[in-house]
């Protein structure tokens, strides 16, 4: 079945299993043809005058990049008239994006981060969009902060699309995780790995070491271990991998294996954590566990966390369940 096109799994999906209609399959052909069309503004780079600081900030402080300005253009317009949408949550906006009232509205909600590692742009070093799937409470329009405000447990489907030497969507509708690269020639994702599974030991990790002097005790123990190698407690010799781009880490380790960190630590502890759970968190620890891996915020799974805001962060731990269990149980030790 490799090789098929997106389309055709997702159609085949639908008629193999009721839960998965209409109007998610509409969603997720739509979401993919956003992300080939940021594909191209970023494959473009300066040559389409998309590189560099937009002047502005978004909901969290940060600068903004005109990247991640246009990709979160593309999304909502893409989205908004389809009908398959209740509403949009975006990490680049404060709050929900109502559909227009000229368009139909259906019972899904969209949550996205544009333009994931976006400060790497400029260097031209991999970036990525990721996006989650809700379904819209009962009683609610979509246009609240308190409908998207779900555990991850309830997401009905999750991915990435990582813009690399070559752009893949990496997807899971709950019955695993799948990749599509994009035919160019064609324009069109085609099935090039089917229930990927994250091997559950490891000799690779990805965390900032630049923050080390920040970090809690059981993270500098883990790590601690992993660089004495051979000789040390957990008898093998490790490489560490950083690229400071959360779509490329993760998509490394759910090719290969691996654990990605962003654990919490003094600097980041009065906000909760550094990545935010409902645009990154949520929808790659769906993603890494259908892969057979593991996500956690070091202390709890993060799927079972309960939103309390709509940019809330969290601490992230996730990838080869193995390392992912080693090192939680050093934080839960105490």
């Amino acid at each position: 079945m490799n090789g098929i096109s997106l389309t055709r799994y997702l159609i085949e999906e639908q008629r193999a299993k009721a839960q998965i209609g209409a109007d998610l399959r509409l969603l997720i052909e739509v979401v993919a043809r956003a992300c080939k069309t940021i594909a191209i503004a970023v494959g473009k780079g300066d040559l389409g005058g998309v590189l560099g600081d937009a002047g502005t900030g978004n909901i969290q402080g940060e600068a903004q990049k005109k990247l991640d300005v246009l990709s979160n253009e593309i999304l909502l317009e893409a989205n908004e008239w389809g009908g398959h949408l209740a509403g949009l949550a975006s990490e680049e906006m404060d709050h929900p994006h109502a559909i227009p009232n000229e368009f139909p509205k259906g019972g899904y909600l969209l949550l996205f981060d544009p333009l994931d590692g976006s400060s790497n742009i400029d260097v031209n070093v991999s970036v990525g969009t990721i996006f989650s799937v809700l379904r819209c409470p009962e009683g609610m329009t979509g246009a609240e902060d308190d409908a998207f405000l779900q555990p991850g447990t309830t997401q009905v489907a999750a991915g990435y699309c990582v813009y690399g030497p070559s752009a893949i969507l990496v997807l899971t509708l709950g019955n695993g995780t799948h990749a599509f690269t994009l035919d160019r020639e064609l324009g069109s994702f085609r099935m090039t790995a089917r229930d990927i599974q994250i091997p559950a030991d490891t000799k690779e990790f990805a965390i900032n070491a630049s923050n080390a002097r920040f970090w809690e005790a059981p993270v500098k123990r883990y790590v601690d271990e992993m660089l004495e190698g051979k000789d040390g407690p957990l008898g093998k010799d490790y490489n560490m991998r950083w690229v400071a781009s959360m779509v490329a880490d993760v998509h490394r380790i759910v090719t290969r294996g691996g654990v990605f960190m962003y654990p919490l630590d003094s600097k980041t502890k009065d906000k909760g954590g550094k990545l935010r759970l409902l645009y990154e968190a949520n929808p790659m620890a769906m993603i890494v566990e259908q892969a057979g891996g593991a996500a956690t915020t070091g202390r709890e799974r993060i799927l079972d966390l309960k939103p309390q805001k709509l940019h809330q962060r969290v601490p992230v731990i996730l990838g080869s369940k193995n390392e992912v269990a080693r090192v939680t149980g050093y934080h839960l030790e105490g």
